[in-house]
C-alpha cells in the first residue's frame, strides 16, 4: 500500500493526556468528513477543522511506497534513541490509511502508537492509544478507547449520549475559531465546571508556538 502523508515532524504533543510528551506526528492526507477545500466547508459534516491535510507537500510529507519506507522516515524524525518512542498518527482521518503492515512495522521499530481520529472508522486493534474526537452529524462507530476529546462549543451533538461511551479520559477543548477565542474558552470552562467527568484540554502547542 502507498501511504499519502501531508506532513511529518518531531514536536511535543500539545493536547490531551500526553501533552508535553516528545512525539513524531504523522499527518495523513485526506478525510471522510471534509474534502479540505474551503469551497466545500459549508456543506461538510465537519465544518470547523483548523488543519491543512490536502496533498503531500508539507514538511516531511510525501508518498511512501510501503510501511517500511514510512517507518524509516518516522525513525529519522525521532533519532537513534529507542527510549519511549512515541508516534501520533493523525490527519485528516488516519484510519483511511492505517493497516496491519504499518502497525506491525511501527511496533517492530519500538514505537508506541497513538491515533487521533473522528471515530467514524473502527480503530485498528493494534493501536496503543486511541483518541476520538466526535463530530456532530457523523456516525461514530469507535465508542471506546483511551481519550475522548470533545471540541466545544459544538452544536448538534448529544453530550449526554457521548458521555456514556467507554473512554478512560473525557476531555473538552475550546474550538479554535478566529475572533471567538475568548468566548470558546469560557464555554469550555463552563462545560468542565458543570460536568465533573470532563477535564479541560488546551492546545498548548499553539500557545507555545510549536507545530
Amino acid at each position: 500500500m502507498t501511504y499519502s502523508v501531508k506532513e511529518m515532524f518531531l514536536t511535543l504533543q500539545g493536547e490531551g493526556v500526553h501533552a508535553g510528551r516528545r512525539a513524531v506526528f504523522v499527518r495523513f492526507a485526506g478525510c471522510n468528513l471534509w474534502t479540505g477545500r474551503e469551497a466545500d466547508r459549508a456543506t461538510a459534516v465537519c465544518r470547523f477543522c483548523d488543519t491543512d491535510f490536502v496533498g503531500t507537500d508539507g514538511i516531511g510529507g510525501g508518498k511512501f511506497a510501503d510501511a517500511a519506507a514510512l517507518v524509516a522516515a518516522v525513525e529519522d524524525q525521532w533519532g537513534s534513541d529507542r527510549m519511549r518512542r512515541f508516534v501520533v498518527l493523525t490527519g485528516g482521518e488516519p484510519m483511511l490509511q492505517i493497516d496491519d503492515a504499518l502497525v506491525a512495522a511501527l511496533h517492530d521499530a519500538g514505537f508506541m502508537i497513538a491515533i487521533e481520529s473522528n471515530g467514524t472508522i473502527a480503530a485498528h486493534p493494534g493501536i496503543d492509544w486511541i483518541c476520538i474526537s466526535p463530530k456532530a452529524g457523523s456516525e461514530v462507530v469507535q465508542r471506546h478507547g483511551d481519550e475522548l476529546k470533545l471540541v466545544w462549543p459544538q452544536h448538534g451533538i448529544d453530550v449526554d449520549a457521548v458521555e456514556q461511551w467507554d473512554f478512560a479520559h473525557h476531555l473538552v477543548q475550546p474550538m479554535d475559531a478566529i475572533g471567538m477565542e475568548v468566548a470558546h474558552r469560557e464555554a469550555a470552562v463552563d462545560f468542565a465546571m458543570a460536568r465533573p467527568k470532563w477535564r479541560l484540554s488546551l492546545q498548548t502547542h499553539k500557545l507555545l508556538g510549536l507545530r
